[in-house]
């Protein structure tokens, strides 16, 4: 992982870790304090929670671009080397038969 994505995942946790304190936050004042207080804290949440759906939304988005982009060069790779793929997956399927012939 590279460490744009790293970091994106660590925010993206302190995020949601944020949001769940600030839950707990709100319903141990909601059982001891008014609800002006309450309402200030639900709003906190509402609003933290609000920007790590759209961090989260932004990670997916990443995830499914360069997902897409190893497809279409995978895909053009084995267009125009067909043998040599073929041989790589043959390769790849004795080794996994062997080592599932092992257990």
């Amino acid at each position: 992982m590279n460490k744009t994505s790293s970091e994106t995942k660590d925010r993206l946790i302190d995020d949601f870790n944020s949001v769940v304190n600030e839950a707990e936050q709100v319903l141990k004042s909601a059982t001891r304090e008014g609800s002006e207080k309450t309402n200030a804290l639900l709003n906190k949440v509402s609003q933290n929670l609000k920007v790590a759906r759209e961090r989260l939304g932004d990670l997916q988005d990443n995830a499914v671009q360069k997902t897409k982009a190893a497809a279409k060069a995978t895909d053009h790779y084995v267009h125009e080397h067909p043998w040599q793929s073929i041989g790589a997956a043959v390769a790849l399927g004795v080794v996994i038969g062997l080592l599932l012939n092992r257990r």
